[in-house]
């Protein structure tokens, strides 16, 4: 079953086409990574599937709800969903259990509460103020409130921004746990490592149009692209762009008595291959 299904979504900012005829489609329990670069449109396709923004043309639905329309229903698809911001300004006074305890009043269904602190690594700072959390006690908090109304379907915008890589692999496993629980997740993220690490499928968008989605090791035509086999020989490096490296290792080794010099057999990363399809070189 997809839980969001777009079909030809444009919105404009005067002459500016912020989105130029998305379609899209987002099967239940999936991990799906929307990447591009500043201004490429992503804020504005989920702010539309999140229904802060009205789309001017296009069919949407999110959970089977169009999320333009307001009303009764709307509170109801509102208690199905999570969000969390790049950025949020609640109140720092408060501690973390009582921040919890608060958003947990806005839902029918809440979660456990001690349930939800101890699922994002926060048991120790459930007494602590808000503003003395650190950054990546923060975005735990910040996802904290974005489960506890046990949503089917969670929006994340750049979670791991500003993290030390320690702080982002332990947010990573949460958000697997997630997952492993039934939650879909859409991700928004300017890592790719991240985006090949968590996302089932990978969505490239720029310039409000959708170039490819793909898994991350399909993407571009990356499983199939040539190796790149580097070698040094007299002093200087040498490079081969090859179908079989294989073939060109054995050579190598034949050439060569015991090790070849700084041998590397290199395949397409995620980031080469998302950095061709934007037009920018690395």
């Amino acid at each position: 079953m997809n839980v969001i299904e777009v079909q030809g979504l444009h919105k404009s900012y005067a002459d500016t086409k912020a989105v130029d005829g998305i379609d899209l489609t987002i099967a239940q329990g999936e991990i799906f990574a929307l990447l591009g670069p500043n201004g490429a449109g992503k804020t504005t396709t989920v702010e539309i599937l999140e229904g802060f923004r009205k789309a001017d043309s296009g069919s949407i639905s999110v959970l089977g709800f169009d999320p333009s329309q307001r009303g009764v229903q709307s509170r109801i698809w509102r208690n199905r969903i999570g969000i969390v911001l790049q950025s949020t300004a609640d109140a720092g006074d408060l501690t973390v259990e009582e921040t919890i305890l608060h958003f947990a009043k806005y839902y029918s269904t809440p979660r456990d509460v001690d349930e939800v602190i101890s699922s994002v690594g926060l048991d120790e700072k459930r007494s602590a103020l808000i503003r003395t959390l650190s950054g990546g006690q923060r975005r735990r908090l910040d996802v904290a409130l974005g489960i506890i109304g046990s949503p089917e379907l969670l929006f994340l915008d750049e979670p791991t921004t500003g993290f030390d890589p320690e702080a982002r692999r332990a947010f990573w496993s949460l958000i697997e746990s997630l997952r492993k629980g039934g939650t879909t997740i859409l991700l928004t993220t300017h890592y790719l490592d991240e985006a090949e690490a968590l996302a089932d499928r990978v969505a490239v968008i720029t310039r409000g149009k959708i170039l490819e989605v793909s898994t991350p090791t399909q993407l571009g035509g990356r499983a199939t692209a040539k190796a790149r086999v580097q070698w040094k020989s007299d002093g200087v490096m040498q490079e081969e762009m090859t179908d079989n490296p294989t073939e060109v290792v054995r050579r190598l080794s034949a050439q060569f008595p015991g090790e070849v010099p700084e041998l590397q057999v290199l395949r397409p990363s995620l980031e080469d291959i998302y950095l061709s399809m934007i037009g920018e070189k690395k």
